[in-house]
């Protein structure tokens, strides 16, 4: 079971480099080396940014939610738990603490389809033990709080496993 390349990957130091570019007052352009697109971004609207684009809050829990998304699709393969579908619906909760803005919290609320009703229990383990190996989540100071939930997808039409 255990493959020597692939834990070796895993116990090495990854850098991750990302540019960003001033455009105009309070927005800009982020890019990172080997992604295609760039991303256009703003200070959100409340502090006087473009409405309608990407702001380093929506990164922020983004990053979050992505990870925990990848956490736990990669620990159902490990586990060869098959699922129909997950969706993550965050919420990130900044506030002014001794006179600066930071983020509080963040409010993952995972929607696990499960195929079966015997598969609930290893279901919500796996979306604990998600959240407890997401990487980004463990890496900031901000409470990262998880409600999880599993539904049997048998009762919603067309639902098929991801594999």
């Amino acid at each position: 079971m255990n493959d020597p390349a692939r834990e070796a990957a895993i116990d090495t130091v990854h850098t991750y480099r990302v540019r960003a570019t001033s455009t105009t007052l309070r927005s800009g352009e982020v890019v990172s080396s080997g992604v295609s697109r760039s991303i256009a971004f703003s200070a959100p609207p409340e502090f006087m940014g473009q409405p309608g684009v990407w702001t380093p809050e929506d990164f922020f829990v983004a990053a979050v939610v992505s990870c925990y998304v990848s956490t736990f699709s990669s620990m159902a393969d490990l586990s060869r738990f098959s699922f129909v579908s997950l969706e993550v619906e965050a919420e990130g909760r900044l506030e002014k603490v001794n006179g600066a803005w930071r983020f509080v919290q963040v409010l993952l609320r995972p929607n696990l389809q499960i195929e079966n009703e015997k598969d609930r229990d290893r279901a919500i383990r796996l979306l604990e033990k998600a959240e407890k190996g997401c990487l980004v989540a463990r890496s900031i100071s901000a409470q990262t709080i998880v409600e999880h939930f599993a539904v049997v997808a048998s009762q919603i039409t067309g639902a098929q496993p991801v594999s």
